[in-house]
């Protein structure tokens, strides 16, 4: 405790991660969330003001306590990484977790009283495949760490898009470039606070090393001259972290729950199939449905911490992981009047923003197309 105190106060560190966080709570040999250690953390006037993040797993039985954590904790959230590696891979049967998921897995946090950013959202962190090798490699590749390649995990929840590895086809490397975005756009705009591995943003491999952390090399190591691919690749995600920033849909304070804004007609949030009706019941079972789109409703939002009113414009995001042909997505009705204006298209990077857009949206196969509804209102705050 006197150690995480000085880091606080003299260093100036505004929180801490855990690692293998679920071993502080173990009592004996079972994990208890209500054990000492957390009593002193939330007891303690300076480390309880901290940001407090864990890794809720460890090695022992019983120690994958994803949502387990309490008040004012936030966890490394392991199934919103292997959920959205499985829809963007193409699996089926995986959309009603995926909409759980992205709007900040309240199935995991709402019920101890914890708000969204208690989920860390994250699809590749420092252990494990980089972004450009999850959509590169089907099996791991850790000879260079001298174990014969039996170190790191063997489940990976990728695919290489039809080569392993380095390839000249120019139709992988485009359907690979595809699902870069499509991932960091789905991670950057999720309720939650997303976590972006460094060097996954200009498209960073390891050559299908998934535990390099033993490389001090070429292996590891960023290099920044960057390729026209690389370039662009960090030019999206600059654009889609700004839509982040500038959406206070996408950044809520409170879990969606489909009620009406207070004074507007309009939902919180409404989940469209194709045909541009709201999803079924029986759609959300579906093994085969890979298609669905948000409609996230602006408007006067929430209120921040002042009591200072959050107005915002309304956000369509149309998610396409099958990978078929184009799908016809029709669009819903701006319930504002305004006309959609798309914001970005992962199938096509450089498509033109602001541009106003018809009834129906031509979806691409694995893409993740946003567009914006302008609301009238005040000046937006966040």
């Amino acid at each position: 405790m006197d150690s995480l105190r000085y880091w606080i106060v003299h260093m100036r560190i505004d929180g801490f991660r855990f690692d293998l966080a679920s071993t502080l709570a173990r009592e004996l040999h079972e994990v208890d969330k209500l054990g000492a250690f957390f009593d002193i953390i939330h007891q303690d006037p300076v480390i309880s003001q901290v940001k407090l993040i864990a890794e809720p797993w460890d090695l022992g039985a019983g120690g994958y306590q994803v949502g387990n954590f309490p008040v004012l904790w936030s966890e490394w959230n392991g199934k919103y990484r292997d959920c959205v590696r499985h829809f963007w891979k193409g699996d089926g049967g995986v959309v009603s977790e995926f909409a759980t998921r992205f709007c900040g897995s309240s199935d995991l946090y709402e019920w101890s009283n914890r708000r969204p950013h208690a989920s860390i959202n994250f699809v590749t962190a420092h252990d494990g495949f980089t972004l450009h090798d999850l959509v590169s490699y089907n099996q791991k590749h850790n000879e260079a760490n001298g174990e014969n390649n039996r170190d790191g995990t063997d489940d990976n929840i990728s695919w290489n898009c039809g080569a392993e590895g380095e390839t000249n086809d120019k139709k992988i490397l485009a359907l690979r470039e595809k699902k870069k975005r499509a991932f960091l756009a789905t991670l950057i705009l999720s309720q939650g606070a997303p976590m972006l591995r460094a060097g996954d943003e200009i498209g960073q491999t390891q050559r299908g090393n998934n535990n390099a952390y033993c490389q001090d090399n070429d292996i590891s190591w960023l290099n920044w001259d960057l390729s026209e691919e690389e370039e662009s690749l960090l030019k999206f995600t600059r654009r889609v972290t700004a839509l982040f920033a500038e959406q206070p849909v996408f950044n809520r304070r409170r879990f969606f729950h489909g009620q009406l804004i207070q004074g507007d007609e309009a939902p919180e949030i409404s989940w469209l199939d194709p045909s541009g009706a709201t999803m079924s019941k029986e759609a959300w079972n579906k093994a085969e449905v890979r298609c669905l789109g948000v409609e996230l409703f602006g408007g006067n939002i929430d209120v921040n911490e002042r009591g200072e009113a959050i107005n915002g414009d309304t956000m369509l995001l149309l998610f396409n992981a099958d990978h078929g042909k184009p799908i016809p997505f029709v669009l819903p009705a701006p319930e504002n009047g305004t006309p959609w204006e798309l914001m970005f298209d992962t199938a096509n990077p450089d498509a033109e923003v602001g541009g106003s857009v018809d009834k129906k949206y031509q979806l691409a196969p694995c893409s993740l197309v946003a567009l914006c509804s302008r609301v009238p209102s005040e000046e937006t705050t966040i």
